[in-house]
């Protein structure tokens, strides 16, 4: 894995405007940033992200299986107790998940290394499935990347092929919250999708979402929500004003609430505990003030979390770093210590999207600190031809 640098398409602001990627720039910095990409071989991609990520999917899936018939890992996992038989229920009739996105550090000379799964509400998508693409389209037009370069992304073919398998009859309803561009492009490309694989859309605010007297999700005109995909974390859900209708209603939700398994940082020591020193897997563990950590280097991540928030970074058993943030009342977990490879100065992440149940696409973030958050960037990358 190299980074390389890159010359910008001349007008790639105006391109990405005329694609309706507005958030190019976040808290005016750069977001979008093609003045570098990173290079990988095949054999990086195949062997030690795509292989990796579909195995890491096979464990987090037998996981589910496991936690959803124990009462005492979903407490553990801060799953609130009204909402276990729906968790349990949404796992048994196998509703479907549409995507998510494991994220990793990865050098290039060892095995990646996975930080979290994203498996409820990641971001960064179409980025990652669409404009990436689009830029190496043109990057090989204009002569930017060795003749022959290609790129581990067929993120859109199976974002289409996976709604196509849903069965959905009538409306989807697509919902972002209010006030989040990104959210709300996110939430109009994978509207756009859907279309594409024949269903019929509506797209909405989540703040717009009400109840009728029977428990029933109703839109804006009083349609029912016979069909939801929600960019919004189900922790929020099950707490919100409408938690108590949820495991009664007949939405089907998109994503399931047996993602509330895979969503939840918990994850990451149940893993560790079933398969101690897998290559791609960290040591892991709940952290409590009784238990010793299992290394002198570490990190502490809250239960729930998004965007980097609430993180403890320690060395030798001493605080040297935190971010911020509202999260923690739930708990956290310890995981070993492993920064990204910084490369001229940056740490890059890769995320390794799955569609359905397929490993399809690599999207690439980096920062100048050890912690990727909302204002880091992405980065396009490119498979080297042989």
């Amino acid at each position: 894995m190299k980074r390389l640098s890159q010359k910008p398409r001349e007008d790639w602001q105006r391109i990405a405007e005329d694609h309706g990627f507005f958030f190019h720039h976040v808290e005016g910095e750069v977001y979008w940033d093609e003045s570098a990409c990173y290079a990988f071989t095949l054999q990086e991609i195949e062997n030690d992200l795509e292989d990796p990520a579909q195995e890491l999917h096979g464990m987090c899936r037998d996981l589910v299986s496991e936690v959803v018939a124990s009462e005492e890992l979903m407490q553990k996992l801060a799953i609130p107790a009204p909402m276990w038989d729906m968790v349990r229920e949404s796992w048994v009739r196998n509703e479907p998940t549409l995507y998510g996105r494991f994220d990793f550090a990865y050098d290039g000379h060892g095995p990646a290394k996975l930080y979290e799964y994203n498996a409820d509400t990641p971001t960064a998508l179409y980025e990652a499935a669409f404009f990436q693409w689009q830029w190496l389209e043109d990057a090989l037009a204009l002569g930017l990347v060795p003749e022959g370069s290609d790129q581990f992304n067929s993120i859109q073919e199976r974002l289409v092929e996976t709604f196509a398998s849903f069965g959905v009859k009538g409306p989807m309803h697509f919902a972002s919250v209010e006030g989040s561009e990104e959210d709300r492009a996110t939430v109009e490309y994978l509207r756009d999708c859907a279309e594409q694989a024949g269903i019929s859309t509506v797209q909405m605010f989540i703040e717009d979402i009400g109840a009728d007297t029977g428990g029933q999700f109703m839109d804006e005109e009083l349609r029912p929500l016979s069909w939801l995909f929600k960019l919004y974390p189900w922790e929020h859900m099950v707490r919100d004003q409408y938690a108590a209708f949820l495991p009664f209603c007949d939405t089907n939700f998109v994503e399931p609430a047996w993602k509330m398994v895979l969503s939840n940082k918990g994850l990451l020591p149940l893993l560790w505990e079933r398969h101690e020193n897998h290559p791609n897997l960290l040591p892991a563990w709940f952290h409590d003030m009784t238990r010793a950590p299992l290394c002198s280097d570490y990190v502490l991540k809250p239960l729930l979390s998004r965007e980097g928030a609430n993180i403890h970074v320690f060395k030798d058993h001493r605080e040297v770093f935190s971010s911020g943030g509202i999260y923690g009342e739930e708990g956290f977990i310890g995981q070993a210590l492993c920064p990204p490879p910084f490369v001229d100065g940056q740490g890059p992440v890769c995320g390794v999207w799955m569609v359905g149940n397929t490993a399809c696409g690599l999207g690439m973030r980096e920062d100048k600190t050890p912690l990727t958050s909302n204002t880091s960037r992405f980065v396009p990358h490119i498979i080297l031809p042989d």
